[in-house]
């Protein structure tokens, strides 16, 4: 906490001296989506280069003046909880006149986070959360709350979790996209049938709570993880912002990425070795197309050959399919047939 406010009162600082030389103070930040400050490392995933382009947001400037006022106003309110030692979750709705949205409030607390150098799970605002996590896991929280996701069907809402608390005998994780898979395989007992795993579903594009938890077993257990997403353009983003995470948190990489990650499925190459009947797949848009071409350019797709594949099986076809699209075949197929028999003679990549 003494690291967060040294660091709060350097920033404030700066500005004060600014204005006793009578000039306009500034906020230097780095560029988070810029591709040219991120290098792609195999051990790590994107991460931001040391020195990297940066942008001000003047406080003499009309278009960034609202943005300094609202950086200003947030590292206020980050230095009087971590001087108290209280959290916050959302804390556009104490001011929405100034902060306009969550989303807006977001950014700018990853800016800060960014800026600092601090992690943004220190700066005392809990990110809100919509990941599930179930199977052969137990932990206590941070009031002491003992949870325990192995009981059946039961579902936990993925929070900021103890590591040390951390119990497991599972073999393996699977991440799944979306909800209703994950419901699906809960309904079939999957977490217990095949052998003990831990399921967690980010519910689509994966929230910070949810990557620090998928970081934090892997950490922990060291088992293999193992993704099942859509075999469309969407599927593959969210499966590499996993294992190699996303360009506007790089500066988080090493508390974020699992590069160990495999891609079980559903896999381009499964809908014809499954012989899926075409009329059950759904044509690309342009936007989907657009997506792909994208994700073939990345630098981590170049040490990837057997991924490369399945990307231009993808392309050729101009195909995609939802992980529902094995119901074609029979109802429980994905959990008594398509996982066994992937998990058993090895069908990752």
């Amino acid at each position: 906490s003494s690291e967060v406010l040294e660091a709060i009162e350097n920033v404030i600082q700066d500005v004060l001296q600014s204005l006793a030389q009578k000039k306009a103070p500034v906020l230097t930040l780095a560029n988070r989506s810029d591709w040219r400050n991120i290098e792609f490392k195999d051990a790590v995933g994107l991460q931001m280069i040391p020195r990297c382009t940066t942008k001000q947001i003047r406080s003499d400037c009309p278009r960034s003046a609202p943005k300094f006022a609202v950086m200003l106003k947030i590292l206020s309110m980050i230095y009087k909880m971590v001087q108290s030692n209280t959290y916050a979750t959302k804390i556009y709705y104490s001011d929405t006149l100034l902060f306009g949205s969550q989303s807006v409030v977001d950014n700018i607390i990853n800016d800060i986070s960014c800026m600092l150098k601090i992690p943004r799970r220190s700066l005392h605002i809990l990110s809100t959360t919509k990941g599930f996590v179930a199977g052969n896991l137990s932990y206590t929280e941070e009031d002491g709350t003992k949870v325990n996701c192995t009981c059946g069907a039961t579902v936990c809402i993925i929070k900021h979790l103890n590591r040390k608390d951390l119990i497991s005998h599972a073999k393996f994780m699977l991440i799944v996209e979306k909800d209703a898979t994950f419901q699906r395989l809960l309904d079939d007992d999957f977490c217990n049938k095949l052998s003990p795993c831990i399921m967690i579903t980010g519910r689509g594009i994966p929230d910070l709570n949810t990557r620090l938890l998928v970081r934090k077993l892997w950490d922990t257990f060291q088992i293999p993880i193992f993704t099942l997403m859509d075999a469309d353009p969407h599927g593959v983003e969210i499966m590499c912002i996993y294992k190699y995470g996303s360009v506007s948190m790089s500066f988080e990489a090493h508390h974020l990425t699992v590069p160990s990650i495999k891609w079980l499925g559903l896999l381009p190459s499964d809908l014809e070795r499954l012989n899926i009947r075409k009329d059950v797949l759904i044509p690309f848009t342009k936007q989907d197309q657009n997506k792909l071409a994208s994700i073939q350019k990345r630098p981590y797709i170049a040490c990837q050959p057997m991924w490369k594949k399945e990307l231009e099986i993808m392309a050729a076809s101009k195909l995609k399919a939802e992980i529902q699209v094995l119901t074609s075949l029979s109802s429980d197929y994905l959990s008594r047939v398509y996982l066994p028999n992937k998990l058993q003679f090895g069908g990752w990549l």
